[in-house]
């Protein structure tokens, strides 16, 4: 998820879009770059190939959710008022994807819960602000809420505390086997003492130490979003059972997550640059992630996938497919019995919904349409976006589901992580 200071957010919303379609490509100004058509033919396997080969984990999938994330939240020209659990819930429910599955309904987190990672005094000031309506100046500069960053809005604390609820029922079933996909998680930089960056808890964490408290001992989390997962990262920095790895956007907010950060010896980090490709995703994935995860032996994983990695995202300069981020997802939760996949940043209602939607269908096993059904593209065309100007939806926005992949060539940049972090 993105955090930015109240000035850089007013900033933003000057001159964002026009930062944003303003970007060229290889000389050509253009909205989202299309791949070169002879690399296309080959990546469609990438797109269209078959769910996870593991057939335990595909027919142990689970999907955990809550009507909860169907409220209105976070108030109006926020990044995080758009519709994206309750359009994966509806989408997924228009292609008939949980009459077999289910949802797993998840209830908030207690209080008591809570304080296992985050102080007392910042859980009572966040209650007792939204019990009032209003955050004291002296709250609001020492927990952080109530800015516009990370606003008070009617139902702000069940809302967080049940995407900490959601993500420890998903380790709960995780542990049974199988991979279970909780989308409403992945809040990364939530702090114990403070809101950050649209994080008011801190869900991935909680994730984890479900897995801890059930005797797994080598805990791997893997951060897809395109901002660094600082807050996770931090959080076990000590802890010899848990080790981190984040795939980001280089000076990115929160700035944080440099190559030669390696958390006290339990992290990676790979800050991946600009315009970043399926291909040069497949290459770290290939060449990075998977011998680091060899070298661990997870016994249980945990994976924040932010949808704002993928091109069309206003908030940040990757430009991955969904299919691509599917992929990535799939090559690293293979082979572990016990995974969890969280949902994390993602600020083009289009792009998000349309991806983690995929990213179920193809951990469950689904067949994936060529052309959306009419109620689906309804459902695509009736989005609005502050950030996004309709003239600017492309059709596969509303139309598909899979995009087209974005091969292209990996760069000496992203070569050279690669050593880096094995080293």
């Amino acid at each position: 998820m993105l955090g930015i200071s109240s000035f850089e957010y007013i900033k933003f919303f000057l001159i964002r879009k026009i930062e944003y379609y303003g970007r060229t490509t290889h000389g050509v100004n253009v909205l989202i770059s299309s791949p070169p058509l002879k690399k296309i033919e080959s990546a469609m396997a990438v797109a269209t190939a078959s769910p996870a080969s593991d057939a335990r984990m595909v027919n142990a999938a689970r999907f955990v959710g809550s009507e909860v994330f169907r409220r209105e939240a976070f108030g109006k020209n926020h990044p995080l008022s758009i519709p994206r659990q309750s359009g994966v819930l509806d989408l997924c429910g228009m292609l008939g994807w949980f009459d077999d599955q289910g949802i797993h309904n998840c209830s908030p987190a207690s209080p008591e819960q809570l304080a296992r990672f985050h102080d007392s005094d910042y859980i009572e000031a966040l209650r007792s602000s939204e019990a009032a309506g209003r955050v004291e100046p002296w709250v609001r500069e020492r927990y952080r809420i109530g800015t516009m960053e990370n606003p008070l809005f009617e139902g702000l604390f069940e809302r967080a505390a049940t995407a900490v609820g959601g993500s420890m029922l998903a380790a709960r079933l995780a542990l049974e086997g199988g991979v279970v996909f909780h989308p409403a998680g992945g809040t990364h930089h939530g702090r114990p003492d403070r809101a950050s960056g649209f994080c008011y808890f801190n869900d991935p964490v909680f994730a984890i130490l479900t897995l801890l408290d059930a005797d797994r001992q080598r805990v791997l989390y893997i951060d897809l979003d395109a901002h660094h997962g600082d807050g996770v990262q931090d959080a076990f920095a000590t802890d010899t059972r848990v080790f981190t790895l984040s795939i980001h956007e280089a000076n990115r907010w929160p700035r944080t997550g440099h190559l030669e950060d390696r958390g006290g010896g339990r992290s990676r980090n790979l800050p991946v640059p600009r315009g970043f490709n399926d291909s040069e995703l497949d290459h770290l994935i290939t060449q990075a992630v998977l011998p680091l995860k060899q070298r661990f032996r997870p016994d249980a994983m945990v994976v924040t996938c932010g949808a704002d990695a993928l091109g069309g995202d206003p908030l940040s300069r990757l430009d991955l497919s969904n299919a691509g981020l599917w992929s990535a997802v799939e090559q690293v939760v293979e082979g572990v019995e016990c995974a969890v996949v969280l949902g994390g940043g993602g600020y083009n209602p289009w792009t998000v919904v349309r991806c983690w939607s995929g990213l179920w269908g193809r951990l469950s096993g689904q067949a994936l349409p060529d052309r959306l059904p009419e109620e689906a593209r309804l459902l695509l065309q009736g989005f609005e976006c502050d950030l996004i100007d309709q003239e600017d939806v492309p059709p596969q926005w509303t139309e598909t589901l899979v995009d087209e992949p974005n091969t292209g060539p990996v760069r000496e940049a992203v070569k050279r992580l690669v050593q880096a972090v094995l080293d």
